[in-house]
């Protein structure tokens, strides 16, 4: 599997996954002539694309959805309530687009990619992560959420690698411009993952994974090298044998290959 961050942080969010036979994107967060242009930048084939996969459906993951799926004719999974209010109230137009609503901790599958929708906790109606699974590697993906709830770091523990949302650093978000009512919302436990907390989650399974990509950094409330130090202090000597890298949201990230 090859992983490849194409746009991650508050302005839009989507990321890659390359199997043998085919692809697929998880979130939609661009407008969907940047999101191609970034998949051809990125050496991928559209083509190859067999569904979007949608973690929730506020407008920094869903931006491009409508009109992505529709030019490549790409049916649309997530859980129930992100089905809903993205025909609800994100559809840009009325033409139709082929919707799954699938349940979480249920897995489903599209091509060689074995799929398990796992439930977060944030300010979204129904908010997941996914469990991916091809040619032997597994992959968690767990962004925009305010905890991690103990089935989901069970699931977690079981990955190759992790796409992990790595969003403020305590400080940073304390002391900086954003107002009181955002900085809690931030903090709660519908809201972002701390540098910290990300740490402590890597801490408790750090010896058995072989790759972790950092996402959905605050520009205003954390830097890239705040992230990386703090994860890198929670794997101590194991540091060295971790790919460890960043995804950001200017920049195609390099592929995480497992």
């Amino acid at each position: 599997m090859r992983v490849t961050a194409l746009s991650s942080g508050s302005k839009g969010n989507s990321v890659l996954v390359e199997g043998a036979s085919g692809s697929l994107i998880v979130d939609a967060g661009l407008s969907a002539r940047d999101l191609l242009q970034r998949v051809i930048a990125a050496g991928a084939d559209p083509g190859a694309i067999q569904a979007v996969l949608v973690t929730h459906e506020h407008t920094d993951h869903v931006r491009g959805l409508d009109a992505f799926a529709k030019r490549l004719d790409l049916p649309v999974y997530g859980t129930p309530g992100t089905v809903t209010e993205f025909l609800l109230h994100r559809k840009s137009t009325r033409r139709p687009v082929e919707t799954h609503a699938v349940r979480t901790c249920e897995r489903f599958t599209v091509g060689e990619f074995t799929i398990e929708p796992l439930p977060l906790s944030h300010d979204a109606r129904e908010p997941c992560g996914y469990a991916i699974e091809a040619g032997g590697a597994r992959l968690g993906y767990c962004t925009d959420t305010g905890v991690v709830p103990d089935q989901v770091r069970q699931r977690l523990s079981c990955c190759d690698a992790l796409v992990l949302e790595a969003n403020h650093c305590p400080r940073m978000l304390e002391e900086g411009p954003y107002p009181a009512m955002l900085k809690r919302r931030i903090r709660s436990r519908r809201g972002h993952l701390s540098n910290e907390q990300t740490a402590d989650l890597l801490r408790s399974f750090s010896g058995d994974l072989a790759a972790v990509m950092l996402a959905h950094l605050s520009e205003t409330n954390n830097t890239p090298e705040r992230a990386r130090s703090t994860v890198e202090q929670a794997f101590g000597l194991f540091s060295s044998d971790l790919q460890l890298s960043i995804a950001l949201q200017q920049t195609i990230s390099a592929p995480m290959v497992i």
